[in-house]
């Protein structure tokens, strides 16, 4: 059996010492996806910042790739993509640009194919020549997670990735992340959609200040539609 992507195993995650939710406990492997869900400032958030290693553990063990987490670390930083809740673009290029810099940054053959793709599956083709502070705000999520598909990686990880996307282009995104699965990627991502959770997570951890558990994608709808009645 092959190591997990990402096991977590009581990990206290927190800024400076001072924990935000209760330990959380899962194991993530190839060709699956692990949905945290919970509450607005539960610290869903800060636990995928813990998993890219931009925190450091409060406490517990937190492994991925088989190892200790170092953002540093050559391999680290070639297999793993993130799309966190910021607007991190490239101001003076274009949305292709952008997308191009990304792919050929990280040795992408065939750039050019790859880039006219995302710019197609996002809806940006129109905007291929745009500056990003041109574009709307949900265009510019769109450019976001365009470009977390443009790299090579194991793990992709995803902090509500659903803000500002219409339902179409939601369940677009759905249909790529079970296709990441089918590829072998594992995904690990903070959602507050149900719909989301359904279609591509295997499992979900409910982030909570009391008990952080593991449930099934049922019940983690279930446990958003509560949150947002």
């Amino acid at each position: 059996m092959s190591k997990p992507v990402v096991r977590a195993q009581d990990l206290l995650v927190g800024y400076g010492g001072t924990p935000v939710c209760a330990p959380v406990t899962f194991t993530l492997g190839a060709g699956r996806a692990v949905a945290l869900v919970g509450a607005n400032g539960s610290g869903k958030s800060t636990v995928l910042k813990t998993v890219l290693g931009l925190l450091t553990p409060s406490q517990g063990t937190l492994r991925v790739l088989g190892a200790p987490v170092d953002e540093r670390d050559v391999t680290f930083r070639t297999q793993v993509a993130s799309v966190l809740d910021d607007d991190a673009y490239f101001p003076a290029l274009t949305v292709a640009e952008h997308l191009y810099l990304t792919a050929r940054g990280h040795g992408v053959l065939g750039a050019d194919g790859v880039v006219d793709g995302l710019l197609d599956e996002f809806g940006l083709d129109d905007h291929r020549r745009a500056l990003p502070v041109a574009l709307s705000s949900g265009q510019r999520r769109r450019l976001l997670l365009a470009a977390g598909f443009a790299r090579p990686r194991s793990l992709l990880v995803l902090d509500e990735p659903e803000q500002r996307l219409d339902r179409a282009m939601r369940d677009r995104l759905a249909q790529r992340l079970v296709a990441e699965k089918e590829g072998g990627g594992a995904v690990l991502l903070a959602t507050h959609d149900p719909d989301l959770v359904q279609a591509v997570a295997d499992r979900a951890v409910v982030v909570a200040d009391d008990v952080s558990r593991v449930v099934d994608p049922a019940e983690a709808a279930r446990v958003i539609s509560r949150e947002n009645p």
